[in-house]
């Protein structure tokens, strides 16, 4: 069974208005690579009453540590939201090409917003770095990932959300595990339940926390004795960088970094966790991809590392570390993983990858997809706000007008679309 999301990613709440949501903090749901053109579970019918069920956890509830007054005091007027389960039964009938996956998460936009944050968070970002170990630049990449800088956290009660989610639905269980860590947070006090607001599974504040990771994880970094993911900017770094630091974050090691893979060489076997020393790899060949030595800096020939290639053998390919492992621990999708590791080391400087994709028809970046959706809107389609955010609507406007347009209707918001459609505005702004 995946694991279901120790964090879940905003973004991809935003992808769709339900992003995938898909990682919690470390357990998944459906892979954030499959990010859903959502297609809604038409069936679903409420099978309990809800107070009844709710008065069924109290017992549960008290024994993990919820006091009674507590629990009646947030389940006495609690009301369902049935939408939760919609989107917990969404199945995915659109599968996102890395390519466009990374062109909307890393493009020119976050990256100089994310080097905003660097500057303007210095000083608090420097005592992260040094109290935990982690870069300040894998700590802004996950803030921009996960709620493009705060931005997007979330609109649901979580207490609502997660109370529907633990009487209705799949995974139950799991989701009565966070409705009473979020409770036990409202008793701590740290957060006031007009605080706590996220995406429908439950992950919430700058970095998407869901409430169990946040009891573990969270750290008061601003000294107010509180632990503040939502209105401190310190609290929420500071908890990044230790979720990264306990899941196994080496201080001075890197991600991994782009290899050249030597002609005729099998690699088949290959994988992220099947690693090898540094040494066994030069041997066979292996270079960086700017065909320096793999063994550098801090690197030695018996650091461990394992070969990636998310798009196969024709695309980029990676060593990646015990560091991309901790990162991938945050949302368990290689991908996701992938593109905080390229955002961290495009604050940091360091350039696009190397190898092309193997497409000819490349990602778009937001500023990109919110032209193709201005083009949309004006045509007249039903697809919300020009915001960069591919969902169904969005894709579905695209395939009708590439279907008017004698093309393929992919549906994808793709460099190929965008160029057709720049040329029939062009043609309309010529009549």
């Amino acid at each position: 069974m995946k694991r279901l999301p120790l964090v879940l990613s905003s973004f991809f709440m935003a992808v769709t208005q339900t992003h995938a949501e898909l990682v919690i903090n470390g357990t998944v749901m459906p892979s954030v690579v499959s990010v859903p053109s959502a297609v809604k579970s038409t069936d679903f019918s409420p099978n309990n009453n809800f107070q009844s069920c709710l008065a069924n956890l109290r017992t549960a509830a008290i024994t993990s540590g919820v006091s009674a007054a507590i629990y009646d005091r947030y389940t006495q007027n609690l009301t369902p939201d049935y939408s939760v389960i919609e989107k917990l039964n969404y199945q995915p009938e659109f599968s996102t090409p890395i390519w466009d996956y990374l062109s909307g998460l890393v493009d020119e936009e976050r990256v100089q917003k994310g080097r905003q944050m660097l500057a303007q968070h210095r000083d608090v970002l420097n005592r992260v770095q040094a109290a935990y170990g982690v870069p300040a630049e894998t700590v802004v990449a996950v803030w921009g990932v996960e709620s493009n800088f705060g931005e997007i956290s979330g609109k649901y009660p979580l207490l609502q959300a997660l109370g529907t989610l633990s009487c209705e639905g799949r995974r139950q269980n799991y989701f009565r595990g966070e409705f009473f860590a979020t409770m036990r947070i409202l008793q701590r006090g740290d957060l006031r339940e007009d605080q706590l607001k996220g995406s429908w599974a439950g992950a919430f504040g700058h970095t998407q926390f869901m409430p169990s990771t946040y009891e573990r994880l969270a750290v008061d970094f601003d000294g107010d004795g509180r632990r503040d993911l939502v209105s401190s900017t310190a609290d929420a770094l500071a908890s990044t960088a230790n979720f990264l630091k306990q899941g196994g974050w080496q201080t001075g090691m890197p991600w991994g970094f782009e290899v050249k893979i030597p002609d005729a060489t099998s690699v088949g076997a290959e994988s992220r966790r099947n690693k090898k020393s540094l040494g066994s790899w030069s041997e066979r060949g292996f270079t960086r991809v700017d065909g320096s030595p793999l063994i550098q800096g801090n690197l030695s020939s018996s650091s461990q590392a394992g070969l990636m290639m998310p798009a196969g053998a024709t695309g980029p390919a990676f060593l990646v570390f015990k560091n991309f492992d901790a990162i991938y621990g945050y949302n368990a999708a290689e991908s996701y993983a992938l593109a905080i590791a390229h955002l961290s080391d495009r604050l940091q400087g360091k350039g696009a990858f190397v190898t092309a994709w193997p497409t000819d028809d490349a990602g778009t970046s937001r500023a990109e997809r919110r032209e193709i959706q201005k083009f949309l809107l004006q045509k007249g389609y039903d697809i919300g706000d020009a915001d960069g955010l591919i969902g169904d609507k969005t894709r579905q406007a695209i395939r009708q007008e590439q279907i008017k347009l004698g093309l393929s209707p992919t549906g994808r918001a793709g460099q190929q679309v965008l160029q057709v459609f720049r040329q029939a505005s062009a043609k309309q702004i010529m009549k």
